[in-house]
């Protein structure tokens, strides 16, 4: 096994040991998604809902990928948690990978939020949500909500790495719960301001949801919208090709530089 990996590994396996003994992370992540599935679908969701179009239907995909974009806001806080807590500063004493520790954050996040989806897919099921595309179809959603996931992980590691203490991190995370708001998660974009929709179009989230909701087949693509939701799949690559691909190296070369 090479020296990145065999330092992955183990600290991949120190994330997973940190959320056993602090399961109340893990249950707070996951319970939220369903708590507002529920709140949406049945007490908002008559309000909300689109004429001739089955909200729920609408809204799970949406909190799906609301739930792969709280990568950002998981991966500040357990950054600038080991950054300012000296963790991070013994890691770099040791002859080891400098990619290896945010590279194993970053997978044990990954790992944790593909188990998590489930109970939110569980409950979806139960209240009347269902999958109309086809298998192969609904194997390449799952692949890019975790995609979207790993992407915005790098994105709140890097964050937090660059934060200043804690404290500052889990308020500029809370902010975070802002951004599937400005897009079309919750609810259509068709009816927005000009400026407004663009926005939220061109808010990576946006492209995701309209991805995942057509593999899914549980909306179709909108029409007259921006390219990222107009061309949904290709979007939302182009999108995690660009945070992976700025945030990544800036994380590791950040994490090298100690103080």
């Amino acid at each position: 096994m090479s020296t990145l990996a065999y330092d992955t590994s183990a600290v991949f396996g120190r994330h997973l040991l940190r959320l056993r003994h602090a399961p109340a992370i893990a249950v707070m992540t996951q319970t939220m998604p369903i708590v507002f599935l529920l709140f949406f679908g049945y007490v908002l969701g008559p309000a909300l809902a689109m004429p001739g179009a089955d909200y729920r239907a609408f809204l799970v995909p949406g909190l799906l990928v609301a739930t792969a974009a709280n990568g950002i806001m998981t991966g500040m806080f357990t950054a600038a948690q080991d950054s300012h807590r000296g963790v991070m500063d013994r890691f770099r004493t040791l002859p080891m990978s400098r990619a290896s520790v945010p590279l194993g954050q970053a997978s044990a996040d990954l790992l944790t939020t593909a188990v998590g989806l489930l109970p939110l897919l569980l409950v979806g099921l139960a209240m009347g949500w269902r999958i109309e595309g086809s298998a192969l179809e609904a194997v390449g959603a799952f692949g890019l909500l975790l995609l979207f996931r790993f992407a915005t992980t790098w994105v709140g590691i890097l964050l937090g790495l660059a934060s200043r203490s804690e404290e500052a991190a889990g308020q500029l995370g809370g902010a975070t719960f802002m951004l599937p708001l400005l897009s079309n998660a919750y609810i259509p974009t068709d009816n927005l301001p000009s400026a407004l929709r663009t926005v939220a179009e061109w808010n990576p989230i946006s492209a995701v949801t309209t991805a995942v909701r057509d593999l899914f087949g549980n909306a179709p693509v909108p029409e007259g919208a921006s390219w990222p939701v107009a061309h949904p799949v290709a979007g939302s690559l182009a999108w995690c090709a660009v945070l992976i691909g700025v945030c990544l190296p800036l994380a590791v070369r950040r994490y090298g530089r100690p103080g």
